[in-house]
């Protein structure tokens, strides 16, 4: 019996085959802006070369810089596209205005247009290549309006092909345009710079990028918490091409539903509402309950080094609704930390906040390096909730100053309290006044939080200086090292009384030298100054009268017999240096130790250089 493939067992006459299956695109594909209204936080350049377009002022290389993710590529595309666009019949010129596709647009877009040409510097950085660059731009476009080359991370060419670029870039055929993009704008020279018109590419603000990633999940049908799109935006750093990458990977990894614990665990974060417990903890010097906390997220899988980092994010956020509360309506941020951070700006003083993060940032490296991180960990949070309730440098010299004796209890370590385990027991500083600086770290169970007060500075009396000496003695102890140079070298004092200074500046005073000293002595001494600059002659500088008194002291010392002896009886020698036996405040520190000092009978001695009184 004839058989025929049609008859075989397995074929079936005309029936058709299976559809194939559409590959996956990515979000961060499938959503790649199309047009310049799609681009998203970079408004001022979408401004910038729309007016460009309208008025004809078309510039021959742009260069687009930023960060990665923020659309340098995307934004070479679409310019393309609105230099070549054209609807036959309609538009016959670059135009912006890309409300419908044009003849080259689908192809332009999807990097495949033959007179748009993409190529990647970081694996094409030779003269070679560029030769093929600028031999190709000498001939006319197959089919666009202009022939564009988009050269994606242009900082990796080399010196010689940038050099071979140069002529053609400053003078290129009409109907060429270049399109440069690149993270390392300091790599690109300036020769190149001075050719191209170069847009800077801001990161995408947190609020915007939530509101983008928003809009995405609802038109692929994804169910998405608001505080994981917070976690999302700010993981993502400003970058929408990262923020979509790990949302794709949210919603597979919750199966089409993103909640914010998933992403926190998916990217290895804690959670923040504990971040905030932990941080309350510590600033209340509270030891067990921080360590129980660190413990309690270790042992659910959280990274010492990351809950440090979350722990130095709070702090810093805290900070910055400190100086500025409108950083509190942030969207990027959950409802509890914005609650939160409100109440801890409130209570805690700048100087907690700074210590705080100061000690942190070491504490992370420490934990990096360190082959126990959870160890190294712990002992971070005990330096910083030890040093939740120390005074800080200008209060515990404020209190000495004051005698009010109280910077022992401040300083002393706490003893265990009502068995906590240490780190419970209080510790209360007085100002001069006698009222609280630092409430008690230690309370009964369900009694409110006590956090540092910020008591005002007492008020600091009137400081009188009655001489110029008294005003370089302060600017001494104000440490300004800068202005005591300029003080000593640097004016003829003319007339010196409180209150009142005139100068006459050397030609290397810098011009501002009377404004500085006016409004640094009014400040320091609590009354108004008046430094003024005056034309008479005044007096030598105090370097000047430093500088005559050592020379006279050895002319001295030379026309000193025994110095004479010396000299004699060994040829060569001489004088380094010379000291007044009385340690005069005003002599200029001698360099180096004298070989002898004369005593009260006129005999020379040998000096120890170590003596502590030299």
């Amino acid at each position: 019996m004839d058989s025929s493939p049609e008859t075989e067992p397995g074929f079936a006459l005309g029936t058709p085959e299976p559809p194939k299956a559409t590959p996956y695109r990515v979000l961060a594909r499938k959503y790649r802006p199309q047009h310049f209204s799609d681009l998203i936080g970079q408004e001022a350049m979408v401004r910038t070369l729309s007016n460009a377009f309208d008025t004809g002022r078309i510039a021959q290389a742009y260069l687009f810089t930023g960060v990665r993710g923020v659309g340098k590529t995307t934004t070479a595309r679409i310019l393309a596209r609105a230099l070549n666009y054209e609807l036959p019949g309609e538009v016959d010129r670059p135009s912006i205005h890309l409300d419908r596709p044009g003849t080259h647009c689908q192809a332009i877009m999807e990097g495949r247009h033959v007179d748009v040409m993409e190529i990647d510097a970081a694996s094409h950085t030779g003269i070679d290549d560029v030769r093929q660059i600028t031999d190709g731009a000498r001939y006319a476009p197959v089919s666009a309006r202009y022939k564009v080359y988009i050269v994606d991370e242009v900082h990796m060419l080399s010196e010689k092909a940038w050099n071979a670029f140069l002529k053609t870039l400053e003078e290129p055929p009409a109907h060429v345009k270049f399109m440069f993009a690149t993270t390392e704008i300091r790599k690109v020279p300036v020769t190149v710079l001075s050719r191209c018109q170069r847009f800077d590419l801001r990161r995408v603000e947190a609020d915007v990028l939530v509101n983008h990633l928003a809009g995405i999940c609802a038109k692929e049908g994804v169910g998405i918490e608001p505080d994981a799109l917070g976690l999302i935006a700010r993981a993502g750093e400003g970058s929408v091409r990262d923020s979509l990458s790990i949302l794709d990977q949210a919603i597979a990894h919750g199966a089409g539903e993103v909640t914010s614990d998933n992403v926190r665990r998916m990217l290895g974060l804690a959670d923040r509402a504990r971040i905030i417990d932990l941080f309350e903890h510590v600033m209340k010097g509270d030891v067990a309950a921080a360590m129980a906390e660190f413990k309690s997220q270790y042992d659910d899988g959280a990274d010492p080094e990351i809950v440090l980092g979350e722990l130095a994010e709070f702090v810093h956020f805290v900070t910055r609704v400190k100086v500025a509360p409108a950083a509190a309506d942030d969207v990027a941020f959950s409802e509890t930390e914005r609650t939160r951070g409100r109440d801890f700006a409130a209570r805690l003083s700048h100087r907690v906040l700074a210590r705080a993060w100061q000690m942190l940032m070491k504490g992370i490296e420490e934990v990096a390096r360190s082959p126990k991180p959870l160890a190294s960990a712990d002992m971070v949070l005990v330096r910083i909730a030890y040093a939740a309730d120390l005074p800080t440098p200008d209060e515990a010299l404020r209190m000495l100053a004051d005698g009010s004796g109280a910077l022992s209890a401040g300083a002393a370590p706490r003893l265990p309290s009502g068995g906590s385990g240490g780190g419970g027991a209080s510790a209360q500083v007085a100002s001069a006044g006698g009222a609280p600086r630092l409430s008690s770290v230690a309370r009964p169970e369900g009694a409110p939080v006590a956090m540092r007060e910020q008591a005002a500075p007492a008020a600091q009396p009137h400081m009188v200086l009655a001489s110029f000496a008294e005003v370089i003695k302060l600017v001494a102890d104000k440490r300004d090292v800068r202005l005591k140079q300029q003080l000593e070298g640097d004016m003829h004092l003319v007339r010196c009384e409180d209150g009142r200074l005139d100068f006459r500046p050397t030609r290397t005073a810098p011009p501002t030298l009377a404004g500085d000293l006016q409004k640094k002595l009014t400040d320091w001494t609590g009354r108004r100054w008046v430094v003024t600059i005056s034309s008479e002659e005044g007096e030598p500088t105090v370097r000047e009268r430093l500088a005559a008194e050592q020379a006279d002291r050895e002319r001295g010392v030379l026309a000193h017999p025994s110095v004479q002896a010396v000299l004699a009886k060994f040829p060569g020698a001489e004088i380094i240096a010379v000291r007044p036996l009385d340690g005069g405040a005003e002599a200029e520190p001698a360099p180096l130790a004298p070989a002898a000092e004369d005593d009260a009978d006129g005999n020379w001695e040998p000096v120890d250089p170590w003596d502590d009184d030299f």
